[in-house]
């Protein structure tokens, strides 16, 4: 499925280059601490974290344990992993081939 066309417009295809042009996890954290208050950056990271265990077929109350997240957050995120574009498989999966590279060399 296609992302929301209601997201294109130039602001946040700038937004979307930018980030794109970020070229180690240093300047990550160098953009994303300017761009993002600490609380929206925790957010973010739990959020992959969550949708990586419901992949990894964790229970609800298994995530709320481990990433300190709420039920409704999970049930939003779990309706875009059977719903959405895809982005959460499509990401997770390229990162996981790239661990899983790391680990052989």
């Amino acid at each position: 499925m296609a992302a929301n066309d209601r997201l294109h417009n130039p602001t946040t295809d700038k937004l979307f280059e930018t980030i794109l042009a970020l070229r180690s996890v240093e300047e990550c954290y160098m953009f994303f601490e300017d761009l993002c208050t600490v609380k929206e950056l925790g957010d973010m990271a739990q959020r992959l974290k969550a949708a990586r265990m419901l992949l990894d077929g964790k229970t609800y109350e298994q995530i709320v344990r481990s990433v300190e997240i709420s039920t409704a957050t999970i049930s939003r995120i779990n309706r875009c992993i059977q719903y959405g574009t895809g982005g959460y498989e499509l990401m997770l999966g390229r990162i996981d081939g790239k661990e899983d590279q790391q680990a052989e060399a």
